[in-house]
């Protein structure tokens, strides 16, 4: 949606590709013309070159924008998109092979003089070498995906008992996420602040920083607030960040927007930890406090005409975002997806809301968990804060669970006050998270999935797809079939909490388990959540990995 609208304001069609859970979703009612990826998956759809490059050629788009995810930092598919004729609206192949590879990154930030924890040069053979390096330079550590970002394949272990797991399970979900399952560990800071600055490069050297955010409150190192400009920084500090990212997007002729990411320990400490080659998700409080419109700024340097500005513009005032995800804090963040049955927007002065969902649209499980964006600005950070407490309470989403209790609560602690602040990277897991309260569950939403049936039109085949569910349905009704029956309880069923796909079995059939023991391992929204027993017993399977399960559907039974 925030791309096909500056489409619309710098006067171009926008082209909208969807997978099949997508049809009709927000941004494919919005666009000037909207392709099917045909697929339901990530990797047959918004992962698939193929598939994308087909859309591009169908539709008679001369252009392509990454977006935010899935190939957004991929030197395959911005070579791709080059080699048919398509201009790339983002940095070159190189700068992103470059940058993209993190452990790429770490030599040429090195090379910059920017500060590095330690860490590897080149991504892991496997375990043991993850295992070797935590043995040599101490814990924790953290393993994180060479290719990608947004925390996915991104695990902290704390014990060495803990880096064999952490390895494999971030190269599951990097695989899962980005395609790629290489990974590098480094060790880690406890209790940093996540500190980043926006970049504009114009291909040839050229490099402005357009201002620093703050990032710190993540859960499950995924961002969940973002305000700009950073609070609480020195100059000298803020001056060393800016330089270090101009320093580092110049080595490599970026072009485009993009962020250089750094963590702050406590004690001043300045370490740098990644670049995403990229729009970010929290794009939008860098353009409030400096009204620069970096979408427009892409199309501008994808153009050839280069950014609008020469320098850093002065921020005026501060703004806030939260990234309202269909998940519930109260139950540590699991994914919420469904559909929203209500919807009420705030608005008045200092307030903008991008999202991507309307009333009626569902949050699909098998892709991101964010719904909207909501953003304040005002003329200081405790202006800011109230207006943001008053946005809140103009803000009603039914159907889904959302972390809108969760900012609530944050606007009440001490440690995100402005005299007092004091909020990390493990903030919210460590301090407030254990204070949360659940919300309702939300009704498990219907697949949406769609049939396609080839059918005949003024003599011309053509392919129809149709809701996979209303097909079903309509072949019930037809058969004069009775509705199916509510299953009966049982209380040896371990049930999903989420939607989504069976990863991996942490025990065996047969296997005897404790109550809270974690047996299952579930990819839901291109997260892992594992599954504890919720009770004590013999588990024998009923679903098997790589198997597609709904919310509350049987994984196992244990009995007593």
């Amino acid at each position: 949606m925030r791309i096909a609208r500056a489409c619309a304001e710098a006067g171009y069609r926008s082209v909208a590709v969807y997978a099949d859970q997508d049809a009709d979703a927000m941004h494919v009612r919005h666009a000037d013309a909207a392709f099917a990826l045909g697929g339901s998956t990530a990797a047959e759809t918004y992962l698939s070159i193929d598939a994308l490059l087909e859309a591009a050629r169908a539709s008679g788009a001369d252009a392509v924008h990454p977006g935010y995810g899935f190939l957004s930092e991929s030197a395959a598919f911005a070579r791709a998109v080059e080699d048919a004729g398509l201009t790339w609206i983002g940095p070159s192949a190189d700068s992103i092979d470059a940058l993209g590879d993190k452990v790429t990154a770490r030599r040429i930030a090195q090379q910059a003089g920017a500060p590095l924890a330690a860490g590897t040069d080149r991504p892991l053979a496997d375990a043991d070498e993850a295992v070797a390096f935590a043995r040599e330079h101490g814990l924790p550590v953290v393993v994180k995906a060479a290719f990608g970002g947004g925390g996915r394949g991104l695990k902290v272990a704390r014990t060495i008992d803990e880096v064999p797991d952490a390895f494999h399970s971030a190269t599951r979900e990097a695989v899962a996420a980005f395609g790629r399952g290489e990974c590098f560990i480094e060790r880690f800071l406890e209790r940093p602040r996540h500190i980043e600055a926006q970049v504009l490069g114009d291909g040839r050297g050229g490099v402005v920083v357009v201002g620093d955010r703050d990032c710190s409150l993540q859960r499950r190192s995924q961002k969940l607030v973002e305000e700009a400009p950073a609070p609480g920084l020195s100059d000298a500090q803020r001056a060393r960040i800016h330089e270090a990212s101009r320093d580092i997007c110049a080595a490599v002729d970026y072009r485009g927007a993009g962020t250089v990411e750094f963590l702050l320990a406590a004690d001043g400490t300045i370490s740098f930890l990644e670049v995403n080659t990229r729009l970010q998700v929290e794009h939008p409080v860098t353009e409030a406090v400096t009204g620069v419109d970096l979408v427009r700024e892409q199309l501008r340097i994808a153009e050839g005409l280069g950014p609008s500005i020469s320098a850093t513009p002065a921020p005026v005032g501060h703004a806030i975002e939260l990234r309202l995800n269909a998940e519930d804090p109260g139950r540590g963040f699991l994914p919420s997806p469904g559909r929203v049955t209500a919807l009420r927007v705030p608005a008045g002065p200092g307030v903008r809301w991008d999202a991507g969902v309307e009333v009626g649209d569902a949050v699909e499980a098998a892709f991101d968990s964010l719904a909207a964006k909501l953003i304040v600005h005002a003329p200081d950070r405790d202006a800011a804060l109230l207006r943001l407490r008053r946005a809140l309470g103009e803000l009603e989403v039914e159907g889904i669970a959302t972390v809108a209790p969760f900012a609530l609560a944050l606007l009440d602690e001490p440690d995100f006050s402005t005299q007092g602040f004091a909020v990390s990277t493990q903030w919210i897991e460590t301090e407030l998270m254990p204070r949360l309260e659940p919300q309702l569950r939300p009704a498990p939403s219907p697949a949406s999935a769609l049939r396609r049936v080839p059918i005949e039109i003024d003599g011309r085949r053509v392919v129809l797809g149709l809701p996979a569910a209303l097909l079903a349905e309509a072949g019930r009704v037809g058969a004069g079939a009775p509705a199916a029956a509510e299953p009966e309880a049982d209380a040896g069923a371990l049930r999903s909490p989420v939607p989504g796909t069976v990863v991996s079995w942490l025990v065996a059939p047969g296997t005897a388990v404790e109550e809270g023991q974690e047996v299952v391992v579930l990819d839901a929204m291109k997260m892992e959540t594992r599954v504890a027993a919720h009770r004590a017993g013999t588990l024998e399977r009923a679903v098997e990995e790589g198997a597609s399960v709904a919310v509350d559907e049987t994984l196992a039974r244990i009995s007593g």
